[in-house]
């Protein structure tokens, strides 16, 4: 039952255009709220220095397409989201398929699948492609239309505080920033929304709860240069939410010291809910474990997975879908994973 509704908020979450900012990453934290009205929605502008970074300019995007040389549309951002590489600059002109073939991104060994694919910090505008079409391409005249703007604007972030008779916290982060994929984007909204919700009904836990909704990386590096003294204070265990939805595999990623009480408690839980779970080396982490497990930072934060990201086919594609990857049962499945984690 439980996998069954999240699979269907998961549903609701999957057409929605997120990126590291704009109006996707709104839209999104908006429907998080419905279920979790208690949800503080921040925002930081651009421009902003957040350690060494910087807060980028926020991007939109209300068309994007191409044109062949016989006046058919194809790659059509309003058909699929991925056809567009995030962050593309806004064009609009006729090219060569030579110039245009520079545009394109796609993948020889996966035919069917658009890519996915983005320039965040170096301008350039580009289209995603299967394989498949990419080879039916013809010579001549393409028109490329990009209908987008990047702007001062702000990053936005959702923040949950779950008060327990200790000051002493449990983290639970996951981000909000990749369009239509399953696995690896709204399976970690939609388990970690389910887990709030299940947190807040508790009539009394001994531990708070801090829980977050992030734009990934840029997000995480914001939050810990505004909250890293009450974190570094309070935090004793916690969990990066990431690809908790297909019905493959259970993966542990440890934090970096590998010692802390999530480690200890994460590959406990995995223990006795598969024994034949893949564990991971702190060397191929890839997630916000980076910023939260950081020299300096070293928070005691693990990724407890189903398949892990960039270890299944389907990752950062259009094959990565609520039909064939993500189902009930394995939503169901990294659901309670993290809550007998919690429990425990």
């Amino acid at each position: 039952m439980i996998g069954k509704k999240i699979h269907n908020f998961a549903r609701d979450l999957w057409p929605i255009n997120r990126s590291i900012t704009g109006e996707g990453v709104r839209e999104t934290l908006k429907h998080i709220q419905k279920h979790l009205p208690e949800l503080k929605i921040h925002r930081i502008a651009s421009g902003k220095k957040v350690f060494d970074w910087t807060i980028p300019d926020e991007w939109s995007v209300k068309d994007a397409w191409i044109k062949t040389p016989s006046g058919e549309k194809i790659c059509d951002f309003k058909k699929n989201n991925l056809h567009l590489l995030g962050y593309s600059s806004n064009i609009k002109k006729k090219i060569t398929l030579s110039e245009l073939s520079r545009n394109l991104y796609s993948l020889p060994k996966q035919k069917n699948a658009i890519p996915y694919v983005t320039s965040y910090y170096k301008k350039k505008w580009g289209f995603c492609i299967t394989e498949k079409q990419r080879k039916l391409l013809k010579k001549g005249n393409y028109e490329v239309f990009i209908d987008s703007n990047l702007f001062k604007g702000f990053l936005n972030y959702g923040e949950l505080l779950i008060k327990g008779s200790s000051k002493k916290e449990i983290f639970l982060s996951t981000y909000i920033c990749h369009p239509s994929m399953a696995n690896n984007e709204v399976s970690g909204i939609a388990v970690t929304t389910y887990l709030a919700k299940w947190i807040k009904d508790l009539k009394k836990t001994k531990y708070s709860y801090r829980i977050i909704f992030i734009p990934e990386t840029i997000g995480s590096i914001a939050y810990l240069s505004k909250n890293l003294k009450i974190m570094k204070d309070n935090i004793i265990a916690g969990f990066n939410v990431t690809c908790v939805g297909d019905d493959r595999a259970y993966s542990f990623l440890p934090s970096r010291k590998g010692n802390t009480i999530s480690d200890i408690v994460g590959k406990h839980t995995l223990k006795w809910l598969d024994k034949k779970y893949i564990e991971y080396s702190w060397l191929e982490r890839g997630s916000d474990e980076r910023q939260y497990c950081s020299p300096h930072i070293d928070l005691p934060i693990v990724s407890l997975m189903r398949s892990k990201y960039n270890e299944y086919p389907e990752y950062h594609t259009s094959l990565d879908n609520l039909v064939n990857v993500v189902t009930p049962k394995g939503l169901e499945g990294g659901y309670n994973l993290l809550k007998l984690a919690i429990e425990t």
